[in-house]
C-alpha cells in the first residue's frame, strides 16, 4: 500500500547522478545531504513494515476476541434458556441488544 506512494526508494536516491555546472552546488554537500535522507528512508520502512506486522497481529487477536465474546453470549442465552421455562422482559431486551450489535457488526464491515 505504500510502495505507491513513495516516488523514490533509498537505492535511486543513491544511484541519482547529478549533472555539474559551473555554478553548481557543491557535490560533497550535495552528497552528505542525500546520505541522511537515504538514512531515513531506510528506516522508514522499518517503521512501516514492523507496524504492519503489529497491526496485523492485533487484527486476527481483535477476530479471536470477537469470535470469543459471540461465543460466550451463546453459551450465556442457552444457559439462561435452559435454566427456567419463564423468559422475561430484560431476556427479551437483551436477546435484541445483542442481534442488533451483530447485525451492525456484520453491516460495518
Amino acid at each position: 500500500m505504500w510502495k505507491e506512494k513513495i516516488a523514490l526508494s533509498p537505492e535511486q536516491i543513491y544511484e541519482k547522478e547529478f549533472k555539474v555546472d559551473a555554478r553548481g552546488y557543491r557535490p560533497q554537500e550535495v552528497d552528505n545531504f542525500l546520505d541522511t535522507i537515504i538514512k531515513d528512508y531506510t528506516e522508514f520502512i522499518k517503521i512501516i513494515k514492523r507496524d504492519e506486522k503489529e497491526l496485523g497481529a492485533m487484527n486476527e487477536e481483535n477476530m479471536r476476541l470477537k469470535q470469543q465474546i459471540r461465543d460466550l453470549e451463546m453459551k450465556l442465552e442457552t444457559k439462561s434458556d435452559s435454566s427456567d421455562g419463564n423468559v422475561s422482559n430484560i431476556d427479551l431486551l437483551r436477546r435484541i441488544s445483542q442481534l442488533e450489535k451483530f447485525v451492525y457488526e456484520h453491516m460495518n464491515k
